[in-house]
Formats: structure tokens, C-alpha cells, sequence
């Protein structure tokens, strides 16, 4: 057999096809050599291997809350890196309790306290993208002297004549897929810019990085920004007709990707997306908070990236304004180094070829993580290093994908190097969450490059020749997260990712489960599977909304509009409100507290776990009405009141006439697909049935995770996609750390005992009963009380970071007894139960007991070890696991399937079964006419269930948490899907990749 030194060797040369460099292939050198500590690195990294405590946070809403209060403890620095950053996010909800944690209070709040506020976001092309850095820039940079806002890069027009030859301006331009496909080569570098070396800059700087005091971190794939805040039972309504200060997502953050994009976001309350008929996009992710000396390999990634910017900007332009940050290290002692060979600029100086490949061997070697494989310690011996491990700290490395344009440095793709690293070593199982899945098995799959793919196809044929019991789970977004039918023609992108993302893994000829075909494993769903997640809920427009409306003298709309309007003026800072009368919005809710509606505004509780049965959930209306307010989708406060002819103004006419109304309709069911939820079916609903069919809605809920966990003992999380954008260092910039927790938990893996590590088990375990429906319904407004919203701790002590706990919790692993990492098996547990409904429903407005709404500093992962819904997740090997999983899948696929026509979908399997299946029942996305006898995007279509309502909620109380097949026959009998009448270019195709 191969020594684990050359599979690894062979997997790592695998990764780039013909780009190789000295860190993808041993043997080989890049044309610039890296420092010799950089070789000697494992996976290459430009960081050691470190230590430190790290804290995981499923979804936005334990993470923002848990950065809400290290800003507000910060004393003497706040250093950020965003792909997008909007200074009006709220961190904590809802808006209208919560004045003080708007993101631009608590920053201008820090400058006033002396703390330097140092700020790094992408600076988009205007014409691709709506992110509006100049906005962000401006509006943070006017708020306080110590706030300091870098852009980069900078695209620099080259002096092509775009106009001559696309017949408009530059400055009046609109670029979609559509028009990217037929510009040349020079108008695309015209419109993107090129960096000194000449590289068109099509590229992305996408970290996600908050610093505290240089102390604390967060990390991990949520930026601060629109659309990233959500509970772990996902609502995708919220329109609260009896009380608007109820409203969780205020303005633009109130977003579907899927209908329309983020635009003017300058002007944030200006929102096109209709809340009383579209859904929102809910938004399943992954974040950590990090302390110890691994948080100086983040300091010294931001202080580089900083002054290298600055060199490149700042030396000459706005002189004075701006100055360069000092990175001094407090670790030295632990592996942490100042760059003696480095150049003012932040490149180094070339090294000796003979020193590079110092120690190499030994790194791969020693890289193959001991703590994974060393399993000859006696029981009382691993009894006693656990009870002596109790409190150790994390091993934790930070990898990048970065290079010249991005940051002066030669090229380093240390992410990539980890993740083939984490696949290859894998004994039991790998669990993947990411937003994208483009790779390539082979190089016959360009222009996709990283072989990450092809390391997937190896391990898996180890196990195959071997007999082992050994999984791959992948779970991914249903749909990229743009706009539009996918028929269009400006849905090209959309369809040329999705394209890429099946040849990458079931079709064209040398997908992954179709070179595992042809190797001869007859039954690859043995190994590898992949997911999507999907949420449900009810939009309350319950007769509630038209009874407040009739008492106000206000419509619905106004009222909401004049209250974003004044949740988007700003605050005075800690409360010191101005008022300045009444409108609209008071009119509405003094209305709106005097009805008698008993309607919930949401029902996502209902596939939590324990949640309400979504059949008992009421509905004050028609039938009609509320199978109609059914919606699904994918899962990717300062008042200023108006006085007018001393008339109290919209909002306030609306919220007193609400405020007279008796209304019990829920304002979400989603908690009913939660743990322990209500029942669907005994849900009130205030109106006429036919109302209460069409309040039901869908949509994917978006995967925007960035994470691997691996045998519950590892965990890689970060800013990092998997696909070619991310990957190869090259062109998107990225972190990533990677976490092996020594503290292990007593688990089970394939059914035998199992030392997990209490990280990577937690994390898994968690996320696995989300997604299943076993955890309970998250409120928004209260941290738990066991803490996991707050951060790490802040004593001394496209990035991702390599987390190793060598603390473990007794565990199984494929039937046998395994020591878990404690970070990586909580993490991926915690997951798992999230995708199958085991969590319970998580309100948006109160932490939950265990602490995991709060920094590392206050403590770390609290969890629920060995409960019901925790047993039912321990073992991801197992029969009776999968029975529970699959069937979870399988069943919600059907019933989405079945009340929603959800695309894509394995019925459709080509664009005649589109149309039969979806575009004759719905209006297109974003669209806004739904035409004759359509319904809209999402909804029920109410005369296939002539059971009235009743029926609609007997489908869908059978839904628990979010979990769906992936539907890899969708449009498997079109030859092309991406190319409809239109055709990629050579550059655009590189962008999608």
C-alpha cells in the first residue's frame, strides 16, 4: 500500500492540472519562491500550524449577535475585511428594539471611544454588481475621524472605446450574463481593468474577517451585510400585520436573489420586493469566533493586506489621511515570525531554490494529522488524556487563497492544499456545505481546473477496493442566487453555473459519479451523495392587515414603507431619540392592536424540532387567501416621526388602529418544521381560506456555508467556495482555518465506540438536526442561556482556518467506538440536526440558554451531549442514521414537490417538462404579472388541492426541517442547458467557474 506521504503527494499534484506550483507538487517550483518557514508550513500556508479556542455560530443570528457585543467591548482597534459590508445591518433584531445595534451606531460608537476602525471591502465593477462600496466608503468615513475605509482594486480603464463597440457609455451600462457573452476580450479588460502585471482584474477580494483589539475573531463565510442575517428555522415571511415594530428584516434585507437582486442599496429602504406576496430567501450558514495566538496569523493577514494596499493607493493619493498598520506579533514563541526577507511593499525577497523543500516531507507526513489516525492508546489511557485535555486549546491553522493582484505575494492556494489534505486522510466520512461544487476530475474538464474532484474519485476508490464503509455528503443551493426564469436569456450565468456544477458531479462524460461508473462502483450513492435545503412559510395577510388598513385610513404598504424609512435614517446613538410626530405607520398600528387576529406571521417554527403541527396553526381569512400565502423558497431603530397637520403620521395611524384588533394569526409557521414545534394544522389564520392557501410560500433556502468537517475530529471553515474562483489562489482572494479540537466527546461511528472531537461532533451534530427538524424554533430577540451567541474569549493568548481540537468526546463511527473531535463533531452534529428539523425553532430576538450567542471569551459551544434528538445524529455511519436522513429527504422533496412545483426537480428533465411542470402555473420571478390564472413564483397553485386548505397543511405537516434531494436528472435530456440562443465566451466562462 501507498505510504499516506504519497497519497497525499499524489492528490495535492492532482489539484491544478498544468498550473502547478512548489505547493501543489512536491518537486516542483513556483517561478517565485516562497520564504523557507512557507515550505516547511503545512498545506504551504504562509501561517504555522497554532493554537488557540474557537467557537462555532450556525446561521446569522447567534454570529451578529455575538459580534454586537465584542464591538461594543472593543477599547483600542476594529479591523475589518468584507466582500460587501452595509453599515444599516442590524446585528441584533427586530430593528425597532434594537436602535443601537445598527452596525454604523456601534462603529461611530467605537471611534468615539478612541478606538482606529481600519475597514477593507471588495471595490466592485458598478456596472456587474450592486454591492456599492462608494456608499459604504462614504457614508462610515463621515460618521468619525477614526474610521478609515480602503477600496481595492482599483479598475483602471485601459482607453478601449466600449462605447463604439456596444453602442452605449460605460457609465450607463448594465452588464448581465447576456451582455458579458458578446463583448470581446477587449472590452471586458476595458470594463474590468488590469493590474501592473497586466492580469485582468475579473477577480474578487472575498475574506470575511472581523478583528477585535487584535484579541478576538470572527470569521467564516457571513459578511455584514444585507441578506446574511437569519434564524436556524429559517422564516422566509414577514409582513406582522398587527404590529410593524415586529418586522424582523427592515428594507433591502427583506431580499429574494431568486426574484430580485439587491439594487440602489445606497437607498436600502427602497425595496421592490413585495413582502404581502413574495418570500424572502432564507440564508443557511456557518461563522466562527477565534482567541489565542492563532488570532495573530489573522492580525498579520489583515495588517499585509492593509499596507499593500496602501502602498499601491495611498503613498501618493490623499497623502496624511491614511497610514500604514504595525503588525507586532506576541507570539514569536509559538511559531510566529516578522518577515525579515520581506520587502517594504509586503512581497519577499527570493529565498535560495535549495531552502524550499526544507523539511517538506516531514510537514506531509506529520500533516497527515496524527491526532486522526492514532488510535493504538489504551482506553484508560485516552481517559486519562481527556480529563487532562479538558481545557486545552484547539489546534488551529490559518490557509489563504491569495496572490499578486490581491496581495503583492506570489501565488499561495493553501485552502486548496487543506481541503485535498482533509479528503484524501479521511477514514470515515467528509461532510461538505458550500455554495458552489465546481471541479474537475480530470483535465479534459476545462476550463475548470482544481482537482479536488479527483481526490473525492481516489478516496472513494480506496474504499471501494478496500470494502470500507466510507460517505461523502454534499449539500449545496438547488439554484445559483441570481434573478429570473431560467429560461431567459438573461438567466445564462445562472444556467452556466448550474451546468458546470452537474458535469462536475453526474454528467458530461467525466463528472465524479461517472468516473466512479466507469472504475466500477455500480452503486457510487453507497459513497457520495448531495443535497439541497428548502423552506416553507406563510405570509400573514390575514384580514388583519385589511381591517387596520379600514381603521387607519393607512394602507399596509405605506405605513411599512414610513417605518423602513426611519429604521434606514440612522439613530441617535444609545437611544437618545428625537421624536418628531406621528404618521402612517402609528395610524396603522394603533389600527392593527385593536383587531383580534390570531393569524401567526410565520410557520417556520412548525419543521422545527418540537414545533407547533402546521394543521392546528390558524389562519384568519378565506381558505382560498391562505393557500395562496403558502410560499417556499431555497435557502441561499432610531424613529423620526413626521407631523403633518398635527395628524399622526402613516405608521403611527396604522400601528394604533393594529393595536385596537384581536388578531391571532401567526406571523411565521416556520417553527413548525422545528423540534417539538407546533402543529401546522391547529395554526390560527384570521380570514377566509382561500386567502390562508395563497399566504403559503416557498423557496430554496441558499447555502452559502463554506465548510468541510471530516471524521468528526476536523473542521475547515472559511470565506472559500469550492470551485476554481476560490480555489486556486489566482483569482479570489480567501481564509480559511482549519481546526483539529483535542478534547474528544464519547461518540459512535459505524456503530462501534468513538473518541469525536467535542468542535467538529458538536458542529456536525448541530447541523445535522437543523436540517433535519431536531433542533428547536430560534427566537431572534434572546440569547440562549448556554452562551453560544456571544464570542471567544479576548485575553491574550479568502481566509480559512485549519481547526484541529485535541480535545475529544467519545463517539461512533461507522458502528465502532471513536474519539470525535470536540469542535468538529458538535459543529457537524449541530448541522445535521439543523438540515433534518432537529433544532428547535430559534427566535430572532432572544439568545438561547446555552450560551451560543456569545464571543469565545464568554465561553464556548454549549451542548445539548446525548440528548433524544443529539442520539439520533451521533453516528453518521449507521442504517438506522441514513433510514433517518434519507427518508427526511425524500419525504420533503415529495410534499415541496407535490403543493409547490419546485424547479429545478427530477421530473423535469427537459425545457417542454419545464414548462408543463412550472411556467404554465407561474408568473416568471421579478416579473410582477402573473398573466391569466397564474399564480405567483412560490406559491400554491390553489385548484390542484380540492381539499381546500386542510389539504395544503396535511402536505406540508409532514415536512421536518429543510433537507431535499438534489434533483440530478433535472434537464439531464437537454444537451446544453447553459447555451439557449446564446453562447459563453472564453473570458465569461472563466468567471463562472
Amino acid at each position: 500500500m501507498d505510504s499516506i506521504f504519497r497519497k497525499v503527494e499524489r492528490g495535492i499534484d492532482a489539484i491544478f492540472g498544468d498550473e502547478r506550483h512548489s505547493h501543489t507538487k512536491i518537486g516542483h517550483e513556483c517561478h517565485e519562491h516562497h520564504p523557507t518557514h512557507h515550505a516547511s508550513n503545512r498545506y504551504q500556508s504562509f501561517a504555522p500550524q497554532s493554537t488557540g479556542n474557537a467557537k462555532w455560530y450556525v446561521d446569522g443570528c447567534s454570529y451578529f449577535w455575538a459580534v454586537s457585543e465584542a464591538l461594543e467591548n472593543a477599547r483600542e482597534s476594529i479591523y475589518i475585511l468584507d466582500w460587501w459590508l452595509s453599515p444599516e445591518i442590524y446585528l441584533r433584531r427586530p430593528p425597532a428594539a434594537n436602535e443601537r445595534y445598527r452596525l454604523d451606531n456601534m462603529l461611530k460608537a467605537a471611534a468615539e471611544r478612541g478606538v482606529k476602525v481600519s475597514i477593507i471591502v471588495y471595490r466592485e465593477v458598478e456596472a456587474a454588481l450592486t454591492l456599492n462600496s462608494a456608499h459604504t466608503r462614504k457614508h462610515l468615513e463621515g460618521l468619525h475621524p477614526n474610521i478609515s475605509v480602503f477600496r481595492h482594486p482599483d479598475h483602471v480603464p485601459t482607453g478601449y472605446d466600449i462605447q463604439k463597440e456596444l453602442g452605449q457609455s460605460f457609465s450607463n451600462m448594465t452588464l448581465n450574463t447576456a451582455t458579458l457573452s458578446k463583448v470581446s476580450g477587449d472590452a471586458l479588460k476595458a470594463i474590468y481593468g488590469t493590474a501592473t502585471d497586466g492580469v485582468v482584474l475579473f477577480w474578487a477580494h472575498h475574506e470575511k474577517l472581523c478583528l477585535i483589539d487584535r484579541k478576538v475573531a470572527f470569521m467564516g463565510g457571513l459578511d455584514l451585510c444585507f441578506g446574511r442575517w437569519d434564524t436556524n428555522s429559517h422564516p422566509i415571511a414577514d409582513s406582522h400585520p398587527g404590529n410593524l415594530d415586529a418586522i424582523v428584516f427592515p428594507g433591502q434585507d427583506y431580499n429574494n436573489a431568486r426574484v430580485y437582486d439587491f439594487a440602489d442599496v445606497g437607498n436600502w429602504n427602497q425595496n421592490k420586493l413585495d413582502r404581502t406576496k413574495s418570500s424572502r430567501m432564507g440564508w443557511s450558514d456557518v461563522s466562527l469566533s477565534l482567541n489565542g495566538p492563532v488570532v495573530e496569523s489573522l492580525t498579520e493577514h489583515f495588517t499585509d493586506r492593509w499596507n499593500f494596499i496602501f502602498d499601491e493607493k495611498y503613498t501618493h493619493k490623499n497623502p496624511g489621511k491614511y497610514e500604514r498598520i504595525e503588525f507586532k506579533p506576541r507570539h514569536t514563541h509559538l511559531g510566529f515570525h516578522r518577515r525579515s526577507g520581506e520587502h517594504e511593499r509586503g512581497g519577499f525577497l527570493k529565498q535560495d531554490p535549495s531552502q524550499l523543500l526544507g523539511g517538506l516531507s516531514d510537514r506531509f507526513s506529520k500533516g497527515v494529522n496524527k491526532f486522526m489516525h492514532d488510535d493504538s492508546s489504551s482506553d484508560e489511557e485516552k481517559s486519562s488524556k481527556r480529563s487532562h485535555r479538558e481545557n486545552e486549546p484547539a489546534k488551529i491553522q490559518l490557509t489563504r487563497s491569495c496572490t499578486k493582484w490581491s496581495a503583492g505575494h506570489a501565488t499561495e492556494h493553501s485552502i486548496a492544499n487543506a481541503y485535498i489534505d482533509a479528503i484524501t486522510n479521511a477514514r470515515h466520512f467528509v461532510y461538505i456545505e458550500n455554495q458552489f461544487f465546481i471541479t474537475a476530475t480530470c483535465d479534459e474538464q476545462r476550463p475548470v481546473s482544481n482537482k479536488i474532484g479527483r481526490a473525492m474519485v481516489d478516496r472513494i476508490l480506496r474504499a471501494h477496493e478496500a470494502g470500507e464503509n466510507f460517505k461523502i455528503i454534499v449539500i449545496m443551493p438547488a439554484v445559483p442566487a441570481f434573478a429570473g426564469d431560467l429560461k431567459a436569456d438573461d438567466a445564462l450565468g445562472t444556467r452556466a453555473i448550474m451546468e458546470f456544477q452537474y458535469k462536475s458531479i453526474s454528467q458530461g462524460g467525466y463528472s465524479i459519479l461517472e468516473t466512479l461508473q466507469k472504475e466500477g462502483v455500480e452503486d457510487v450513492g453507497r459513497y457520495i451523495r448531495f443535497y439541497n435545503l428548502r423552506s416553507y412559510d406563510r405570509i400573514n395577510v390575514s384580514s388583519t392587515m385589511k381591517e387596520a388598513e379600514k381603521q387607519s385610513g393607512v394602507s399596509y404598504e405605506d405605513a411599512r414603507k414610513e417605518r423602513d424609512d426611519a429604521l434606514g435614517s440612522g439613530y441617535a446613538p444609545y437611544g437618545e431619540q428625537q421624536s418628531q410626530g406621528q404618521g402612517q405607520y402609528e395610524r396603522y398600528q394603533q389600527a392593527a392592536a385593536q383587531l383580534d387576529d390570531s393569524t401567526w406571521d410565520s410557520v417556520s417554527a412548525c419543521y422545527m424540532d418540537v414545533g407547533p403541527d402546521l394543521r392546528s396553526v390558524p389562519w384568519k381569512g378565506d381558505p382560498e387567501a391562505e393557500i395562496s400565502a403558502f410560499v417556499t423558497e431555497q435557502l441561499y431603530v432610531h424613529t423620526k416621526l413626521l407631523i403633518a397637520d398635527d395628524r399622526l403620521g402613516q405608521y403611527e395611524r396604522y400601528q394604533q388602529a393594529a393595536a385596537q384588533l384581536d388578531d391571532s394569526t401567526w406571523d411565521s409557521v416556520s417553527a413548525c418544521y422545528m423540534n417539538v414545534g407546533p402543529d401546522l394544522r391547529s395554526v390560527p389564520w384570521k380570514g377566509d381560506p382561500e386567502a390562508e392557501i395563497s399566504a403559503f410560500v416557498t423557496e430554496q433556502l441558499y447555502v452559502h456555508t463554506k465548510l468541510l468537517i471530516a471524521d468528526d475530529r476536523l473542521v475547515i471553515c472559511g470565506s472559500a467556495n469550492l470551485n476554481d474562483r476560490s480555489q486556486l489562489g489566482s483569482h479570489d482572494s480567501e481564509i480559511a482555518v482549519v481546526i483539529e479540537d483535542p478534547v474528544t466527546v464519547d461518540s459512535y461511528m459505524d456503530g462501534a465506540p468513538y473518541a469525536a472531537s467535542r468542535f467538529a461532533a458538536s458542529l456536525r451534530r448541530h447541523i445535522f438536526r437543523k436540517h433535519l427538524g431536531l433542533l428547536p424554533h430560534q427566537r431572534c430577540d434572546s440569547p440562549d442561556p448556554h452562551g453560544n451567541w456571544s464570542p471567544l474569549g479576548s485575553h491574550d493568548s479568502e481566509i480559512a482556518v485549519v481547526i484541529e481540537d485535541p480535545v475529544t468526546v467519545d463517539s461512533y463511527m461507522d458502528g465502532a467506538p471513536y474519539a470525535a473531535s470536540r469542535f468538529a463533531a458538535s459543529l457537524r452534529r449541530h448541522i445535521f440536526r439543523k438540515h433534518l428539523g432537529l433544532l428547535p425553532h430559534q427566535r430572532c430576538d432572544s439568545p438561547d440558554p446555552h450560551g451560543n450567542w456569545s464571543p469565545v471569551d464568554r465561553g464556548l459551544n454549549a451542548y445539548d451531549w446525548n440528548s433524544p434528538a443529539d442520539a439520533l445524529v451521533r453516528d453518521p455511519m449507521t442504517r438506522n442514521f441514513w433510514n433517518l436522513w434519507d427518508g427526511t429527504a425524500r419525504t420533503n422533496t415529495d410534499v415541496f414537490s407535490k403543493v409547490f412545483h419546485c424547479v429545478p426537480n427530477d421530473h423535469v428533465r427537459t425545457w417542454k417538462d419545464y414548462d408543463d411542470f412550472f411556467s404554465r402555473h407561474f408568473a416568471n420571478p421579478g416579473t410582477g404579472k402573473p398573466g391569466d390564472a397564474k399564480v405567483e413564483y412560490g406559491h400554491v397553485v390553489p385548484d390542484e388541492f380540492p381539499g381546500g386548505v386542510a389539504e395544503v397543511k396535511e402536505w406540508l405537516s409532514r415536512v421536518r426541517g429543510n433537507l431535499v434531494e438534489m434533483p440530478l436528472k433535472f434537464l439531464i435530456d437537454v444537451p446544453d442547458i447553459a447555451i439557449e440562443g446564446l453562447q459563453l465566451n472564453s473570458f465569461t466562462q472563466e468567471l463562472y467557474t
